[in-house]
C-alpha cells in the first residue's frame, strides 16, 4: 500500500465509508520500514498485539539507537533485550526515561502504568543464579501488561521452600519455571498445578549440565502433563508466551 492508497483509506474512515476495524485489517499488512541495516516491522503490534523487540547482541550502539528512534516514534511499549550497560548508558543520554534491569539486561520504554489483564503469572526459579533469565521473563510479561509474582530460590534441594507458596501456585493463571542444574523443578510444579507450565532451562550448573543441555532434556522428558519448554536461557520467549496465555483468546475478524 503506497502513500496515496493510505490517504484514500484514511479519508474513507473519516467519511464513515469504512469501519475502523476494516481499516486496521488492511493497514496491518503494510510493508516494513527499511533502515538499511534492519527491516523494521513497524506494524507487528497490529498483527501480533506487541511491537517488534530489539535483540541487542550483534548490533552496534548506533544501530540500536536507530531502531529505537523509529520504535519510540510510535509511542507504544518498547523492549530491548540482552543490552549491556554501555548500551543503556548511550540510550539513557538520549532517553532519560528509559529503564534498565541490570539482572535481565533489558531496556524498556512506555511500560503500562497498571496491568491490563486479570490474574497473574507466577515465576519460580530453582536458584538465585537463575534470576537473570527469570527477570528477562518478568520484564517481558510486565511490559505486555501482565502482573507477575515471583518465588525465587525454591529448587528441589529444599522443596519445602516451594511448598510454602502453594496458594500462589494454585491460583496463578500460568506458571514459568526457570531452573538449571538438573531442571527437576518444572516437573514438581507441573505435578502440583492444573495451569500451563512454561519450563525454561538455564545454562547454570556444573560441567555435566552441559551449559543447559541437561535441564533441557529433563524438562522435555518430564512425566508431568501440561509442561511446554522453551530454549536454554530464553526468558524472553517464556515471558511472551505466558503473556499470550494470560490475556486469553483474541477475537479475530472473519
Amino acid at each position: 500500500m503506497d502513500a496515496e492508497n493510505l490517504k484514500q483509506l484514511l479519508e474513507s474512515v473519516r467519511a464513515g465509508k469504512m469501519p475502523v476495524a476494516d481499516a486496521l485489517e488492511r493497514i496491518k499488512h503494510l510493508p516494513f520500514e527499511d533502515l538499511g541495516y534492519a527491516k523494521l516491522d513497524s506494524h507487528r503490534a497490529l498483527r501480533c498485539g506487541f511491537p517488534e523487540v530489539i535483540f541487542c547482541p550483534g548490533k552496534t550502539v548506533d544501530q540500536i539507537m536507530g531502531i529505537l528512534e523509529r520504535l519510540t516514534a510510535h509511542n507504544g511499549p518498547v523492549l530491548a533485550t540482552r543490552a549491556e550497560p554501555h548500551v543503556y548508558e548511550a540510550v539513557a543520554r538520549r532517553w532519560p526515561e528509559a529503564e534498565y534491569n541490570t539482572f535481565a539486561r533489558t531496556i524498556t520504554f512506555n511500560a503500562p502504568a497498571q496491568p491490563r489483564h486479570d490474574g497473574y503469572i507466577l515465576l519460580a526459579t530453582g536458584g538465585t543464579s537463575d534470576m537473570p533469565v527469570a527477570e528477562e521473563a518478568k520484564v517481558t510479561a510486565e511490559i505486555m501488561g501482565h502482573r507477575v509474582r515471583t518465588i525465587y530460590d525454591a529448587g528441589v534441594a529444599g522443596i519445602h521452600r516451594l511448598l510454602q507458596s502453594h496458594d500462589e501456585i494454585f491460583e496463578a493463571n500460568v506458571i514459568i519455571v526457570v531452573a538449571g542444574m538438573e531442571g527437576a523443578l518444572a516437573s514438581v510444579v507441573g505435578g502440583l498445578s492444573s495451569r500451563p507450565v512454561i519450563a525454561v532451562p538455564t545454562s547454570v550448573g556444573y560441567g555435566a549440565s552441559f551449559s543447559g543441555l541437561a535441564p533441557l532434556l529433563t524438562m522435555l522428558n518430564s512425566c508431568a502433563a501440561g509442561i511446554s519448554v522453551v530454549n536454554i536461557d530464553n526468558g524472553f520467549g517464556a515471558g511472551y508466551i505466558a503473556a499470550l496465555i494470560n490475556q486469553g483468546p483474541t477475537k479475530r475478524k472473519e
